[in-house]
């Protein structure tokens, strides 16, 4: 919710060391429970709204679990699998609106 998404091509090296996969999304850097510890749901809405960004969800609590700021930087975690030859990007996707369920 809130940072980019990437379409990356497969490597023949990642098939040899990882089975042709690459990493699936950024990771968290903090747990759910420390998302609703220290984050509003509303105040995620009020945000995103603020970068142009529509977002519906379930819950509030669900949108403050999933709070962008809880998640690695993407850029990075796409440079290293880069790097390390396990997935080349294509293009980077910024999102207009998510829907959370």
């Amino acid at each position: 919710m809130g940072t980019a998404s990437y379409l990356l091509v497969g490597t023949k090296k990642a098939e040899q060391v990882s089975f042709g996969s690459t990493a699936h999304g950024a990771g968290r850097v903090s747990s759910r429970a420390e998302a609703l510890r220290t984050l509003r749901g509303e105040q995620v809405v009020k945000d995103l709204k603020a970068k142009g960004i529509e977002i519906k969800g379930a819950s509030w609590r669900g949108i403050a679990e999933e709070a962008p700021q809880m998640y690695k930087d993407i850029d990075e975690v796409i440079k290293v699998s880069d790097e390390v030859g396990l997935g080349r990007p294509v293009v980077r996707l910024v999102p207009l609106a998510v829907m959370k369920g």
